[in-house]
């Protein structure tokens, strides 16, 4: 920022440039959301609105003893003297400070409606009420004790503190969240006892490394328990870098109803999680609605919906008073599988979900950046370091002019009667002590103060007491102060004193465990594939059905069938190269016309699917264009997870409708549109598992195409088409056909058959070369 402020020194007359103006002023509005919104100090753990709300109510006196009073009194406070910005945020601000379910140590004890883990609002500050909470001590209690710097407020009228003199690192304990310009911060809450137990082995070793430091700080604590399933390996690299992602999910428990009878009981739910917001994903699934344009149901929606209905008869919210979270769910019967119920629940919703870390804070030297666990930890016992040595500096001065004091009072004592004439026969009695008894200012404005009831011996001794006491303070603060390794120790004392006055035990379990994943049993049975010109697909049970039977809509007709299992998968070819994969069990029984392509996938509005082809995931297949060039590949290799599909083939012409390749097949026969006939080794032809382009099967001229390609094996090659007006077949032995094969890319030559409207297609097994009409 200094030398972007260089940028202005020039003179008056000459002027700034609107870029460098508007540079400037963005930078400053970045600093100031950064430094001043939302990011949190390591010292304190607080945003300068948490700051201010604390120190107000800290100076309106509502400790935790004290009666709460209105909220919309402590937001005038904040809002008049410290933090001029808006009250419905200053109140946000001390909602969120109030929620045990936010806060894993709330610092504001709100008394009426503060809001419900639901996403229930809190109720309008001129209702509620609020006070401090004890852990608030934590962050008060040495504030006026020349721990921390006051700077003026916005108005200068009144002073407050530039951080808290934090006893524990509360940015740890109960995390924070916030966007800034060009970053982010995710800190998850943590246990107190843990941190603490961190905070005093890193001061009895102060050269520890992380590995060691992870030992005390196994993993987040959440304010609504749950359980963390990521592996301690994953949590430790997390740790180390200051960034990741961790698994969370609910916790459960089982409960025997009569006559063998169960339920599934949630009692802790992930954070940012509710039951509302659980409610209502199984609402979601339950009773689905159709999307934004789409006329029906996806297959995938019914398919959730069967299997959510299929295990779920019912689920209540019955969290109240005596449960914070308490969501029972009930099995469609007793004899469903227990592991099978609570894995569709926790894959289908947020009962299991991703909590993000992102250790982003401003350090001591007041630069944000993101730190791992050993540096905030570091930076925090710095920052503690310097608030107690200057408390102690605060004490030993305050100590040392008592002592100070008390030395001029016992010169009274010790010449009572000449201090009483000299004040009584001089005009000035302050100077006159002072030169008489060589005392100070301090001390000669004391003893012109005192009463006469403290001359009495009595006090005299307490006196000497005192002095004795305060002398003895004094040298054991000196003794802090001169010596590094007593102050650290009496720094783990008090951070053990705390911990034990404040932990308490870890709501959040760390059990590694596998991600819910939903797995779909089908059975491996035989069906056949119906698909009509215009995309409509269904499926029906068994093999060899008469494609004559089919029925299709009005204007449409078969394109094709495909003899297949449910465990197979179905691949839908667009006119962009692009493959669409949907699951054959997936597919719509053949009671009806099926349903589109289009609502099984989410395919591009300027796209239309021309191929299909269902087969088993190894099975091979051809694609060629129609200008000649193409490759092999296999179902498995076109398949994709997502409903979008994948680009797959480079389109330059037109293509041909795939053709599955046979373990026996040794080559490929290549028809074009003006009898131009090749046969190729099959050997020749590439393979393309990502997809591509391909090679050139077949030299066409310019005004060519290909027509037909089949691919056949020892037994020959089939030939149909009309002699004499009459249809018949001839079969091509390989002999026969030997003058047609070449090498790829060649042209070929006219094929020499008798028929005329020729179909090619493999011989069948046993057939020899005759005629059929």
């Amino acid at each position: 920022m200094t030398e972007q402020n260089n940028l202005f020194d020039v003179p008056e007359e000459e002027g700034v440039t609107l870029g460098l103006y508007a540079e400037k002023a963005y930078l400053d509005y970045a600093v100031s959301v950064v430094k001043g919104r939302a990011l949190p100090d390591v010292s304190d753990g607080q945003k300068p609105v948490q700051r201010r709300i604390l120190y107000a109510m800290n100076a309106m006196g509502l400790k935790n003893h004290a009666k709460p009073v209105k909220s919309a009194r402590v937001v005038g406070d904040v809002l008049g003297k410290y933090h001029p910005h808006g009250d419905q945020a200053a109140y946000d601000a001390m909602v969120r400070m109030a929620q045990s379910f936010t806060l894993r140590y709330p610092l504001v004890d709100g008394q009426g409606n503060f809001g419900s883990r639901d996403g229930d609002g809190a109720a309008a500050m001129r209702y509620t009420e609020a006070r401090l909470t004890p852990m608030a001590e934590l962050l008060l209690e040495e504030l006026g004790e020349g721990t921390v710097d006051f700077i003026p407020n916005y108005d200068g009228s009144e002073k407050e503190p530039v951080l808290l003199p934090a006893r524990l690192p509360m940015m740890l304990l109960n995390g924070a969240s916030g966007i800034a310009v060009g970053m982010a911060t995710e800190i998850p809450s943590h246990n107190l006892r843990e941190i603490a137990a961190a905070c005093v082995a890193l001061l009895k070793k102060p050269n520890m490394a992380i590995e060691e430091l992870l030992s005390f700080v196994p993993g987040p604590d959440f304010a609504n328990g749950a359980q963390i399933i990521t592996a301690a390996e994953e949590i430790a690299e997390i740790y180390k870098s200051g960034r990741g992602s961790i698994k969370v999910r609910a916790r459960w428990e089982f409960e025997e109803l009569a006559r063998g009878q169960w339920q599934l009981v949630v009692t802790e739910l992930p954070p940012n999680t509710s039951a509302q917001k659980i409610l209502e994903e199984i609402e979601e699934i339950s009773n689905p609605r159709v999307r934004t344009g789409r006329k029906a149901l996806t297959s995938e929606q019914q398919q959730a919906r069967s299997a959510m209905l299929s295990l779920l008869d019912s689920v209540r919210d019955e969290s109240g008073k005596d449960a914070a979270v308490r969501l029972v769910f009930e099995p469609k019967t007793s004899k469903v599988s227990r592991e099978d119920f609570v894995n569709q629940l926790l894959a289908k919703t947020s009962m299991e979900g991703n909590a993000s870390i992102n250790l982003v804070c401003i350090g001591i030297d007041g630069r944000p950046r993101q730190r791992n666990l050993l540096e905030i930890l570091t930076e925090w016992l710095q920052f503690r370091t310097t608030t107690v040595t200057r408390r102690t500096q605060y004490r030993l001065d305050k100590v040392s002019d008592r002592i100070h004091v008390l030395e001029g009072r016992m010169v009274v004592y010790l010449n009572v009667d000449e201090v009483i004439a000299t004040i009584r026969e001089s005009d000035e009695p302050r100077p006159a002590l002072m030169n008489r008894f060589n005392l100070s200012e301090r001390q000669a404005e004391d003893i012109l103060e005192m009463r006469l009831r403290q001359l009495a011996r009595l006090e005299g001794f307490k006196i000497e007491q005192e002095l004795e006491e305060k002398r003895k303070e004094q040298a054991e603060l000196q003794h802090l102060l001169a010596n590094p390794a007593a102050m650290r120790k009496m720094m783990i004392k008090e951070i053990e004193a705390d911990a034990k006055k404040y932990g308490d035990e870890r709501r959040t379990i760390i059990q590694e465990a596998e991600k819910a994943v939903l797995e779909i049993k089908v059975a491996d049975e035989p069906v056949t594939v119906v698909i009509s010109q215009k995309g409509w697909i269904r499926s029906r049970q068994h093999h060899g059905h008469d494609p004559q039977q089919f029925n299709f809509k009005a204007g449409d007709k078969l394109y094709d069938t495909f003899e297949v299992r449910t465990v197979d998968q179905l691949i839908a070819l667009s006119n962009v190269g692009r493959a669409y994969t949907v699951e054959v069990a997936d597919l719509p029984s053949a009671r009806g016309d099926g349903q589109p392509i289009t609502a099984m996938v989410d395919s591009e509005s300027n796209t239309k699917i021309n191929h299909f082809i269902a087969a088993d995931k190894a099975q091979q297949l051809l694609l060629v264009q129609e200008h000649g060039v193409g490759f092999i590949t296999t179902i498995e290799d076109m398949a994709s997870r997502q409903k979008a599909g994948k680009q797959f083939v480079t389109l330059e012409a037109p293509l041909l409708k795939p053709l599955l390749v046979k373990p026996d097949d040794r080559y490929l026969a290549l028809l074009s549109k003006k009898g131009r006939f090749l046969i190729i080794a099959l050997s020749e032809v590439k393979k393309l598992a990502g997809g591509g382009l391909g090679t050139i099967l077949i030299g066409l001229d310019d005004d060519d195409k290909l027509s037909q390609v089949v691919a056949f094996g020892e037994n020959g090659l089939a030939v149909s088409g009309t002699y004499r007006r009459k249809a018949s077949t001839d079969v091509l032995s390989l002999n026969e056909l030997e003058v047609y094969i070449a090498k790829r890319a060649r042209k070929g030559r006219a094929l020499d058959v008798r028929l005329k409207d020729i179909s090619l297609s493999r011989a069948p097994e046993g057939d020899t070369h005759e005629a059929s009409e």
